[in-house]
């Protein structure tokens, strides 16, 4: 690769059930060039989120998949190497959405999305945080848990996921509430690392035998909040210790992301019985919620309260094995690629 040229993942082909790397082609393109009002970003760090996967298909969603022959999407921290807007400067970093490659124009200037482009302050926390724990990632646990999820203290907070990007935030914000959090991991090492590490007050493997005696047994009052990143056999569990009115935001369906064929669904009869409320959401449908969460998330993580972890690869071309790793569970906090 030159200087002159844009390395880029493209998606090759719709994956069926798990994403193989004949799926991914990667390719030299010529270098883009900014239009007027436009700036081109040389990509430092790029984000790998398990939403991607639902991208990858042409099923329904939120919004629209991604081409064929066309870059991945992704969260992306760069740095401006040329400007053409009088609000951004060469030299600048900024938070955006440019996509599995090395390079990416954007239209600067208007009303910026929840994650950008924003220009970042190098001083104020590591450029990569943008990309998790003051990021989107660290947006979808403060408002799933504390607008819809809204803990009380003394309440039990369960939370899938728990060692990644999200659900280790989510119950951290539950001690901060003064509620019990208990975690669901895929391991032993991750279910000591959000108790001894973050706090939790315990955490069981969603690989236990018996994984509803495994949770009653660590949530002895019942459950309050599941915040739900999996759904599947988790989900089923917590269905059985929900306590009356519980509340269940739904932020991911890892589980069945690449499931050929839909699970059935869920008994409905404990959401009948215990007058549950289940509510899906988006984190970018709260983009008001953002200078709340900054000021917040910012001042928690200064002080210690908030600890994060990152789990790092290096080089564009490693971010399809890193990819097929996350959704598989290996990945251990929030999964980036280093570029440069």
């Amino acid at each position: 690769m030159t200087a002159a040229t844009n390395r880029r993942v493209l998606l090759r082909a719709r994956p069926v059930g798990e994403p193989k790397a004949t799926d991914f082609e990667i390719v030299d393109a010529p270098m883009p060039t900014p239009g007027e009002g436009e700036i081109l970003c040389r990509t430092l760090w790029l984000s790998l989120d398990p939403y991607m996967r639902g991208r990858m298909s042409e099923r329904k969603s939120y919004t629209a998949s991604v081409e064929l022959g066309q870059p991945m999407v992704g969260g992306t921290v760069s740095e401006v190497t040329t400007s053409r807007h009088p609000d951004f400067a060469t030299g600048d970093i900024v938070l955006g959405y440019g996509g599995w490659q090395t390079y990416h124009v954007a239209r600067a200037g208007g009303t910026p999305g929840p994650f950008g482009p924003l220009k970042l302050d190098p001083k104020v926390a590591p450029v990569s945080t943008a990309l998790g724990v003051l990021g989107m990632p660290g947006m979808t646990a403060y408002v799933g848990l504390l607008d819809l999820g809204q803990p009380k203290a003394g309440e039990t907070v369960v939370v899938s996921a728990a060692a990644g990007a999200v659900g280790s935030i989510v119950g951290q914000l539950a001690k901060i509430k003064g509620c019990r959090a208990v975690g669901v991991a895929g391991s032993q090492s991750k279910c000591d690392y959000v108790v001894t590490e973050l706090g939790f007050d315990a955490c069981v493997s969603y690989r236990s035998p018996d994984l509803a005696t495994a949770l009653k047994d660590t949530c002895p009052r019942g459950i309050d909040v599941y915040f739900d990143n999996v759904g599947g056999d988790v989900l089923r569990a917590v269905l059985g210790l929900v306590n009356p009115f519980a509340r269940i935001p739904l932020c991911g369906l890892i589980s069945q992301y690449n499931a050929t064929e839909m699970p059935p669904g869920p008994n409905l009869a404990p959401f009948l019985f215990n007058r549950i409320t289940l509510r899906g959401f988006i984190v970018s449908d709260h983009v008001d919620r953002l200078p709340s969460f900054l000021a917040d998330m910012a001042g928690w993580v200064r002080g210690g309260r908030i600890k994060y972890r990152e789990d790092v690869v290096e080089g564009l071309d490693q971010a399809p094995r890193a990819f097929i790793g996350l959704l598989r569970g290996e990945n251990f906090g929030k999964m980036l690629v280093k570029m440069g």
